[in-house]
This record gives C-alpha cells, sequence and structure tokens, in this order.
C-alpha cells in the first residue's frame, strides 16, 4: 500500500470535479484527482455531449425532408442508426481524452480507482493493483448521481432503457414510451420521434417540462403534438408486463387504466446521487433524498469536506458544477468567492423545438410575492426566423414592476439555447429594463427578440 499527501483532492473526475482539480492547480494547490469509470463523468460520456450529437443528426435529418421548402431537393433520404451512434461515441471519446490532457497540462494526479473515506481528510483508493491511502486537509466530493429507477420499471436493457441504453441502442424503437417529461426524457422522445418512432409521453405532474414556465411549456406542448408524440400528462404506468419483444404498460390516467403495447421503454424519472459506498454517513455527512446537503459555499458541515454538482442536488446542470468547482477551489486556496446563485443559472433543453430559461417563471415571481410586468416576442415577427425557416417560438420576459430588475426570461424555439446566456449575464450585472431596453442588438439576428420582449413588458414593443 502507498500512501501520498495532497493539498486537495477530488473524488469524481465529471464536469465538477476535473474543473475543480484543473482550478486549484492554478491556484498553486497540489491536487489529486480521483476516478472510477470515465474521464469527464457523465455529462461528457453518457450525458450532455453524446445527446447532443444524437440529437444533431435528428435534426438534420428533419431539415433533409424539408428540403424542397429552400429550394432544394433531397431523395433517398433515411438514416443508419448504428452509424448516428458511432458518430456519437466519438465524439464523447474526443473529449474524454481532451480531460486527461487538461488535468495533465495542470499537473493534477490522476488515480483510476473506487474512493471510500475511512477518516476525515483520508482516502482510501481501490485501484487494478492493491489499494493507495491519500490524506488531504481538503476533499472535494463530486461522484455526481445515476438514474433514479421505479419499482416495476428497473432497466434490463432490452425492453426497458435508462438514458444510457438510449445513447447505445440495441435496435430503432418503433413503438416508444417514453416515461418522465424533464429534459431527458423529452430529448429522447424528440430524437426517436424524429427518426420515425411512434412516440407517447406519460407525465406524472399536469403539464410537460414541470420546472419550466407554463406557457412555455404549453407552446413546446404544441410542437410536439403537431411532430406526431402522443403526450399523456397527469398519467402515471402503474405496471409493466414485459413479455418476448414487447412490453404491456398499465397507464393510469383521469382515474382510468387503459393497457397498451410497446417495443421499447425508457425511464426517465429523475436522478439519486451517488452517495453510497463512501463512508459518508460514518464522517457525518447529512444525506436528504439520496444527495448531500450542503450549505451556499458547498460546505457538508464536516471540517475540509465539501460536495458539488449533481450529489449535492439541484439543479442538475454540468455547467452549475463546474461553477461550483471553481468556487470550491478558491475557497480551499483562501480566497473570497461569491456563492452560486441557482436563480441565475440557465436551464437548457435540446429537443426540437429547444428550450432555455433562466430565474424565475411567471408562476413562481407571482408567488413570491412580485409585482410583474411581463413582455412576450413570438419568432414569426422577426426576420431572422423566418429567413432560417423557423417562424415557430416565443421569447417570454419577466420584470419587477417597482424596480425593474430581469426576474426570469424563458424561450422556446430554434437556437434559444445558445441566445438565453445574454439574459444570464444581465441578471449576474443586475442589469435593469431600462438598461436592456438601450442597448442595441444587431440586425438580423434572432437575438431581436430579446429586446423586443423587454421593450413588449412596457408596451413598447416595435415589430409586434
Amino acid at each position: 500500500m502507498t500512501e501520498q499527501t495532497f493539498d486537495m483532492i477530488v473524488i469524481g473526475a465529471g464536469p465538477g470535479g476535473y474543473v475543480a482539480a484543473i482550478r486549484g492547480a492554478q491556484l498553486g494547490l497540489k491536487v489529486a484527482v480521483v476516478e472510477r469509470e470515465h474521464m469527464g463523468g457523465i455529462c461528457l460520456n453518457w450525458g450532455c455531449i453524446p445527446t447532443k450529437a444524437l440529437l444533431r443528426s435528428s435534426e438534420i435529418f428533419h431539415t433533409l425532408h424539408r428540403a424542397s421548402e429552400f429550394g432544394l431537393s433531397a431523395e433517398g433520404i433515411g438514416f443508419d442508426l448504428e452509424a448516428v451512434v458511432a458518430r456519437s461515441r466519438k465524439v464523447a471519446q474526443q473529449l474524454n481524452g481532451g480531460v486527461g490532457h487538461l488535468l495533465k497540462k495542470n499537473k493534477v494526479t490522476t488515480i483510476m480507482g473506487e474512493a471510500t473515506l475511512p477518516a476525515a481528510g483520508q482516502v482510501l483508493v481501490a485501484i487494478a493493483k492493491g489499494e493507495q491511502t491519500l490524506h488531504a486537509p481538503n476533499i472535494v466530493l463530486a461522484t455526481g448521481a445515476r438514474a433514479r429507477e421505479l419499482p416495476g420499471l428497473e432497466a434490463d436493457g432490452d425492453l426497458v432503457w435508462t438514458y444510457k441504453h438510449a445513447l447505445m441502442p440495441p435496435r430503432m424503437p418503433g413503438k416508444l414510451l417514453v416515461i418522465g417529461s424533464g429534459a431527458i426524457g423529452i430529448e429522447f422522445a424528440s430524437f426517436y420521434n424524429t427518426l420515425g418512432a411512434q412516440t407517447t409521453v406519460v407525465e406524472v405532474m399536469d403539464r410537460i417540462l414541470p420546472v419550466e414556465d407554463a406557457e412555455i411549456g404549453a407552446f413546446a406542448a404544441k410542437q410536439f403534438v403537431a411532430q406526431g408524440m402522443d403526450l399523456r400528462t397527469g398519467a402515471k404506468v402503474v405496471k409493466l408486463e414485459r413479455g418476448t419483444g414487447s412490453a404491456k404498460a398499465h397507464i393510469e390516467q383521469n382515474g382510468t387504466t387503459t393497457v397498451e403495447e410497446f417495443d421499447t421503454v425508457i425511464s426517465a424519472v429523475g436522478i439519486l446521487g451517488n452517495t453510497e459506498g463512501l463512508g459518508l454517513e460514518a464522517l457525518g455527512v447529512r444525506i436528504d433524498r439520496a444527495h448531500v446537503v450542503t450549505d451556499a459555499m458547498c460546505r457538508t458541515g464536516v471540517q475540509g469536506l465539501y460536495a458539488i454538482g449533481d450529489l449535492a442536488g439541484a439543479p442538475w446542470l454540468a455547467h452549475k458544477a463546474s461553477h461550483e468547482g471553481v468556487m470550491v477551489a478558491e475557497l480551499i486556496a483562501g480566497g473570497q468567492p461569491h456563492a452560486v446563485d441557482p436563480d441565475s443559472i440557465a436551464g437548457c433543453t435540446y429537443c426540437h423545438p429547444q428550450i432555455a430559461s433562466v430565474g424565475l417563471t411567471e408562476a413562481e415571481a407571482i408567488a413570491a410575492g412580485h409585482n410583474i410586468r411581463v413582455g412576450r416576442f413570438p419568432f414569426v415577427g422577426n426576420g431572422k426566423a423566418i429567413a432560417l425557416g423557423e417562424p415557430e417560438g416565443m421569447v417570454k420576459t419577466i420584470f419587477d414592476a417597482q424596480t425593474g430588475a430581469l426576474l426570469g426570461a424563458h424561450m422556446v424555439g430554434a437556437e434559444v439555447t445558445e441566445l438565453i446566456q445574454g439574459y444570464v449575464i444581465g441578471r449576474q450585472m443586475e442589469t435593469t429594463e431600462e438598461e436592456l431596453m438601450q442597448t442595441v442588438f444587431p440586425h438580423p439576428t434572432l437575438s431581436e427578440m430579446m429586446h423586443e420582449s423587454v421593450l413588449d413588458a412596457y408596451d413598447r414593443v416595435i415589430h409586434f
């Protein structure tokens, strides 16, 4: 058994962990990162990146079918699912290697193995050739999360899939059931529906995309239905009978249960933090609903022990994890970083149409006691959107009527996942409606709709 001492040890090399390790090294700390499976974590290898590669393929496939709208011709349009998946895996593998390079470049010690915490300030790593004991006054937990599985709906990789199975499918679904309409569920529903699967989405809440602004979610739902999706809200799968080549789903909705047959089921009902096997309970770490409880600075309450990213709870977003990683590294190095504000972190869903948001929804703003002003602008009123052939969408902004503070921004439509950062910066800089109205937006761009939405909130909209 070998022993080593560091200033900071990071457990998990996902978007939170590897970023924390690099930032710590930049600040002069001696850093080690322990990873049991994949450099880059779930996001890079099995989440954010490969799903976007798949969705890009389906987006091009969809556009090819619209060739005549653009004065073009395309015949014999088809797809090779194996090749689509291979491209997705190649993209993930390229970035996986990039993470290893960045850690090496910054002189971070990387150890592949399974970590446990036998005592405060100590990490025991089971590696291929035995064990290593690491010591550090500061340990950062960045072990991420995994798919939640409901009783009776456990994945088998054949009839019932998690996101991992959906990323490397054994076949193209014919009749697909997606359970859960959050970002993961809707993205896979959008991908497979575009490629031709007969797709049904079951959501237990009264609307799809329940964390999004209700108006935006309703707009998206109409688009999905127009694309052929069957959306069931206020519904749940109460039983699943697995057969050979198909499963019978008992779907309860409005007090009535129907039995329908599907050849593929994707379960996307949330995630659980990877807290098991680390020895956290013995150290006195508090765990609530499978997530480590922390304060605003990601401190667990145990001296020198921090938890970041999905392990530490919502919002379950890679960019939130990365920013927390930077914050914790700077805190450990003696800095005074600002706490991460969850309300200023954008959420993006890469379905068709795309959805993006930051801050409070209209309902949340009202519930918080704000007197609000709301602005909206449709894509059909924007020249660039029409030229792109993407006239379906909307930008919505919410302001405090007294102060002019930007409380929230919500979008649905083409490329909104790229546009949302403008409003994120606005919230971070505590901008007001007056400053946004005085900002000159370039023409012709989709971003002009952001300006018009602000103007609309104050009865000054120009182009609609």
